[in-house]
């Protein structure tokens, strides 16, 4: 299940990239600067929560905790609802789809309070003294 959350998160960033491209070269002549605005909002979220949704893949591996995925599949909920609220207001100026994009919101926040909670209850451990002597000047 942690793999499904990295590959996931990683074709997310893929596709953030690929929309922001797509908005800064396809949709600035067509779409009003106020669209414009939403559009990159949608693609700013979507990076932001498809890196999230690596670094809860990969927490979720370092300290085998479901927690953790349980983050990494709130971040993805919140991606496909939020930004892609946002990349259809844009798209087709349809108000009421601006009504789903808080729903994506709180599903982001749900997302960072799981990896809040994951980090609570899994205590990083102190580094070894081999390693931090190589890591001091």
């Amino acid at each position: 299940m942690t793999n499904r959350i990295l590959i996931i998160g990683a074709i997310m960033a893929g596709i953030g990239v690929a929309a922001g491209a797509f908005g800064a070269h396809g949709l600035r002549p067509i779409l009003s600067e106020k669209m414009m605005a939403v559009f990159e909002t949608g693609v700013r979220y979507h990076l932001v929560h498809a890196m999230a949704m690596l670094i809860a893949g990969l927490s979720a591996h370092w300290f085998s905790r479901r927690v953790f995925l349980k983050a990494g599949w709130s971040f993805f909920l919140g991606i496909f609802i939020f930004s892609g609220s946002l990349y259809a207001l844009a798209l087709t100026d349809t108000r009421t789809l601006g009504m789903l994009t808080p729903l994506g919101g709180l599903a982001f926040l749900i997302g960072w309070g799981f990896l809040a909670w994951g980090y609570w209850k899994s205590p990083l451990s102190p580094l070894p003294s081999s390693s931090k002597s190589q890591a001091e000047p």
